[in-house]
């Protein structure tokens, strides 16, 4: 065979692999230790993901809450469920197992395999899809002080009451900001990819949910620009809920809490579970949240075994 033929079939062949498109279903979950803090089975975590079909899923809680959990100090207890999920699913999986602002008790489960991990702040992995590199991140960022309890005058922890969306900006950022410089680099030391995802538990609503149209349906009580999302968004992220939903008012999209009506007066129901994703050309098909019943969420599961909803996309890069 010629050198020119060894050539021009190189050249077809990258031109091949630069040219299709991947299509992945990812998904967030906060599993509430696989439903182990009201004794559920991890049975009914493992169908929750099957019903989804996720490829990719960001899992937090994967231990159960300590007996002495309070807004202030909730270390996690016993194994982590993340293995068992994984082996029923027949997935790869990584244990994130550092302790800092940005963690609690996370796991990263993935239909392809792992190729990088052991970032510095255990904030993530590389994953290889069909030859693509595709960096996922996960994270779970401190609960406390909770703002949205803070405006609304709900008792939780020994935290001030706010009155203005400024000083809600301002208590949010010092509370998640140490945990989002970690992300941050992390993301730097993973360096450039095809894709890349951030899952997480945020303990934070988003500046897409806060919005006039959210407070003239009543499901906020004021326009906030909440920094946490923001922050993500501004390194290129897109929020894929937001991306198929973009009213607020009209698809409020709560993933806390299953546990109580939005109507109760002693809690705030809000979206604080994301899935942001980035790459050149994507697109994002599909979005929804899963849960219990409707018309709180998309896709309905039953049994529930979470505190928390999960949200899922389907992108297209």
């Amino acid at each position: 065979m010629t050198r020119t033929v060894l050539a021009t079939l190189a050249a077809l062949a990258l031109s091949s692999t630069s040219a299709f498109a991947t299509e992945l279903t990812v998904m967030s979950f906060n599993i509430w230790g696989g439903g182990g803090n009201e004794q559920k089975p991890v049975d009914e975590t493992v169908a929750v993901i099957k019903a989804v079909g996720a490829d990719i899923i960001g899992v937090q809680e994967t231990k159960l809450e300590g007996e002495d959990c309070t807004a202030e100090s909730c270390p996690p207890q016993g194994e982590s469920v993340a293995g068992k999920i994984a082996a029923a699913l027949g997935f790869h999986y990584y244990e994130q197992t550092a302790t800092n602002d940005a963690l609690w008790s996370n796991a990263i489960l993935s239909r392809y395999p792992i190729t990088a991990k052991g970032l510095p702040n255990d904030t993530g992995v590389t994953l290889d899809v069909d030859g693509r590199k595709v960096n996922v991140f996960n994270i779970h960022l401190d609960d406390a002080p909770y703002q949205p309890y803070q405006l609304l005058n709900i008792e939780y922890g020994p935290y001030p009451f706010l009155k203005t969306a400024d000083e809600a900006i301002k208590s949010a950022a010092d509370t998640r900001g140490p945990g989002l410089k970690l992300l941050f680099a992390d993301m730097e030391t993973a360096g450039a990819a095809d894709a890349s995802f951030v899952f997480g538990d945020f303990n934070e609503p988003s500046h897409r949910d806060w919005t006039q149209a959210a407070v003239d349906a009543k499901h906020q009580p004021l326009v906030v620009a909440w920094p946490t999302v923001k922050a993500i968004e501004e390194k290129g992220f897109v929020d894929t809920y937001r991306a198929i939903f973009p009213d607020a008012g009209a698809k409020p999209g709560f993933t806390w809490t299953p546990t109580s009506e939005p109507t109760v007066t002693d809690d705030h129901h809000d979206r604080i579970d994301y899935a942001l994703a980035k790459a050149e050309k994507l697109e994002v098909l599909k979005a929804g949240i899963v849960g219990e019943k409707a018309p709180l969420a998309d896709l309905i599961v039953t049994p529930w075994p979470s505190d928390h909803r999960a949200t899922y996309a389907r992108v297209k890069f």
